[in-house]
């Protein structure tokens, strides 16, 4: 990943690709975990689908940010992942680090979503 996002089509795939692709490999450690979908709360289905248009349609900083947020993501995804395949592959049991990497991953999301939540209108006092 590394390099910064453009502002092309091909761009904006690119990193809708990127999103989907971290978003199964949290699935894999919420199974490792013992977690069903249905149970990541606090994050709106509409919002994560949405995520992907909504930042790079945002842009600036913003995108610049999700970018390095999606780079870091994907490091710690592919270093946990293979961490808990290999636990697994010794006859133990990954479950309790599968959580806290679970846990990681929506920490992360809950932050770059917050990049394109609606901020508050200021009013002078």
């Amino acid at each position: 990943m590394g390099a910064a996002i453009a502002d092309s089509p091909s761009d904006a795939a690119s990193l809708t690709d990127t999103w989907h692709a971290l978003h199964e490999a949290a699935a894999i450690v919420g199974a490792l975990a013992g977690r069903a979908i249905a149970e990541d709360a606090g994050a709106s289905p509409a919002a994560i689908e949405a995520f992907p248009e909504t930042i790079f349609h945002a842009g600036g900083w913003r995108l610049a940010l999700a970018q390095q947020g999606l780079d870091d993501l994907a490091a710690i995804l592919e270093t946990g992942v293979s961490a808990l395949l290999a636990v697994s592959a010794r006859g133990r049991s990954p479950a309790c680090a599968a959580a806290a990497l679970h846990d990681e991953f929506r920490a992360a999301r809950a932050g770059l979503l917050a990049l394109v939540a609606p901020q508050p209108v200021r009013h002078p006092v």
